[in-house]
């Protein structure tokens, strides 16, 4: 049956593909990198309050005014004192430190209690923190038989998981528990998944 002429028709519509997650790591999944807006309004402040000071007493220099006692006190103490002057060390030991320590704080993303999850849309990143992540890992391994406790450390590369066992073979507790949690590491959505790391004991004797 035609249509008729003007009728509105309905054009198809290609959809985009969404990606698939990729269950060993997403290589566009990067970590979170800190604003580290405290140590940059610190040096921010230090560096405008410095040259401040500095280019006022060079005006009031070129003015006709003395300069300041304290830069006058510090150009003495520059060209007078060597350089093996343990007073020099220090600054310079100081300065060295705290310039290393910027360099450190330019290089690296921080945040460390993020961990990046798999990107299934390139518009939207998430993360999650590593508590929630032990978090949900000690629930899982508390649901296996025979487990009585368990302690969980999430690092970046690797989760640490120590149970203790009051029943059962240790070695099938561990087997159930790697099984268990390895579900649940994939179950996390991390777009690096830590590596494992079991370890059941018995609990203690009381007295």
């Amino acid at each position: 049956m035609s249509e008729p002429e003007g009728a509105t028709q309905r054009l198809p519509v290609l959809e985009k593909a969404e990606p698939a997650p990729d269950e060993g790591g997403h290589p566009h999944a990067r970590r979170f990198w800190s604003a580290r807006r405290v140590p940059a309004g610190i040096v921010a402040a230090l560096l405008v309050g410095g040259f401040g000071l500095f280019l006022y007493d060079i005006c009031a220099v070129r003015a006709g005014h003395s300069a300041m006692r304290w830069r006058r006190v510090l150009a003495h103490q520059l060209a007078t004192r060597p350089l093996d002057d343990v007073w020099v060390r220090v600054g310079a030991g100081v300065a060295a430190a705290l310039g290393l320590w910027l360099i450190v704080l330019a290089l690296t993303p921080g945040l460390r209690a993020l961990l990046p999850m798999r990107r299934t849309h390139p518009d939207v990143r998430a993360a999650l923190t590593r508590d929630a992540a032990a978090l949900v890992l000690r629930d899982r391994a508390m649901e296996v038989s025979g487990v009585q406790s368990a302690r969980v450390r999430v690092r970046r590369r690797k989760a640490n998981v120590r149970a203790m066992s009051h029943f059962r073979e240790l070695d099938d507790v561990h087997a159930d528990l790697d099984e268990v949690l390895g579900d649940a590491v994939r179950g996390l959505g991390l777009a690096r998944p830590p590596r494992l790391a079991v370890r059941v004991r018995r609990p203690g004797r009381k007295g």
